[in-house]
């Protein structure tokens, strides 16, 4: 029964983040209307020990003073290569575990098999695959993958984008991907 609720969860989350994805690019959609979206986005539960259920959290929105656009966390490239935004309900979601022993453990163990052979053993971005890509890998241990919110990494590993694979069915319980996330955490200099 666990096991359904988080699967409906997880469901009700991505769906909640195409919904969010689909308000910011519609430019007939009003301010009112995409300030309402944000509010009441439905997360899944990560703490399925406990048997609760999806949780509800309030995103906000904050807008540019010169545009009124929407900011979204690292907007914009310096060195005109694509950036990855999460969007704004995923940016802010709360990490539910708590970075102790056992969570970087288990997030190592988990990154160590399905992560390392892109992103390298110690999150440089060297891995034996990482030549293959299309797409740079990244460098775990730099400020800029390290100042995003830990809602936003949890969003990137769960849904994936280019040749990063989405985790959401490899890693299906949400507390290992949260794992994952304070592993990464380890990893800056």
């Amino acid at each position: 029964m666990k096991k359904v609720l988080l699967a409906i969860s997880i469901a009700v989350f991505v769906m909640s983040s195409l919904f969010a994805n689909a308000q910011d690019v519609s430019p007939k959609t009003s301010k009112s209307k995409k300030e309402k979206a944000a509010k009441g986005k439905t997360i899944p539960a990560t703490n399925n020990k406990k048997g609760k259920a999806a949780t509800t959290v309030n995103a906000k929105t904050d807008k540019t003073p010169a545009t009124g656009n929407q900011k979204v966390e690292n907007a914009a490239a310096a060195d005109g290569k694509k950036k990855w935004n999460a969007p704004a309900n995923a940016v802010s979601v709360k990490n539910p575990v708590p970075p102790n022993t056992e969570s970087t453990g288990d997030g190592k163990a988990l990154y160590a098999k399905h992560c390392q052979s892109c992103h390298g053993k110690t999150g440089l971005g060297d891995g034996t695959k990482s030549s293959e890509l299309k797409t740079e890998p990244g460098d775990f241990s730099k400020s800029s993958f390290q100042s995003q919110s830990d809602g936003s990494v949890f969003y990137k590993i769960s849904e994936g984008r280019d040749d990063m694979p989405s985790f959401k069915k490899k890693i299906s319980d949400a507390n290992d991907l949260w794992n994952v996330v304070n592993y990464l955490r380890t990893l800056k200099k």
